[in-house]
């Protein structure tokens, strides 16, 4: 299949991290400015479990310290990382790839229910699904909050880190790249599954929740492998945010 010079241009682009990390900036500002103005505590309230598992270390360690210093750890990842990338590069940024960025999360976003849905139920030969999940037992504001904060800190915990990590761990035991990221994203979407089981707004186990969160945990790994974090990451909240907003209408 081949790609137009500018469509190419924009595919290969838009998945490094000149692009995908400064494109997920926007979604981690707005997740903890509203996270904050909920909860008037930058750690505490009501946020995604996901980003309290990956806080929870820096706190015990070392209190607001500890936290501050996540932010940094966090920020200067991502700077060195568009640093570096825009050095090796040396292309200026395109705004138009930003706006192409979000207006394919958008696409994606409509598609990603019905596609798991449909799996979901070929799989178990069931009905049709949409899980929603425990955050709907409280208020809208922090529903919409939190599923902005799944979008993020999902992503980077379940993608980011752990499909790394494991394609990481699977070429050190001489896996072939295919087969470790086969495995990465096989193992990374079950355990992304069973997360949504933990904790005092975990939900109750179904085997047919299980199996979509799984399936929608498979899409949401391929899409990371092929078009990097910060469409995944938007991918995410928007759909969580469509699907808070429909079970309120």
């Amino acid at each position: 299949m081949f790609l137009s010079m500018p469509l190419r241009e924009y595919v290969i682009a838009s998945r490094q991290p000149r692009y995908s990390v400064l494109f997920a900036v926007p979604l981690l500002l707005l997740y903890e400015a509203l996270a904050a103005l909920i909860s008037h505590s930058a750690f505490a309230g009501v946020r995604n479990g996901a980003d309290v598992l990956m806080k929870t270390l820096f706190v015990s360690l070392g209190g607001r310290i500890g936290l501050l210093t996540f932010g940094l750890v966090l920020f200067g990842v991502g700077a060195v990382l568009v640093v570096r990338d825009q050095r090796k590069n040396g292309k200026k940024l395109k705004a138009k790839f930003f706006a192409y960025m979000f207006a394919e999360s958008i696409v994606y976003a409509a598609l990603l229910g019905s596609v798991v849905s449909l799996l979901t139920a070929f799989l178990l030969q069931g009905h049709l699904m949409i899980v929603q999940g425990a955050i709907q037992r409280i208020p809208i504001g922090t529903q919409l909050v939190i599923s902005l904060g799944a979008g993020l800190y999902e992503e980077l915990l379940f993608r980011v880190v752990l499909v790394t990590a494991l394609v990481a761990l699977g070429t050190f035991l001489g896996w072939k790249k295919p087969v470790a990221i086969t495995v990465a994203i096989v193992a990374s979407a079950l355990i992304f599954s069973g997360f949504h089981y933990i904790g005092p707004l975990g939900d109750q186990f179904t085997l047919a929740s299980f199996t979509f969160r799984a399936v929608a945990g498979l899409l949401l790994s391929g899409l990371f492998v092929a078009r990097g974090f910060g469409i995944t990451a938007w991918t995410h909240a928007l759909y969580d945010v469509a699907v808070t907003l429909a079970g309120v209408g």
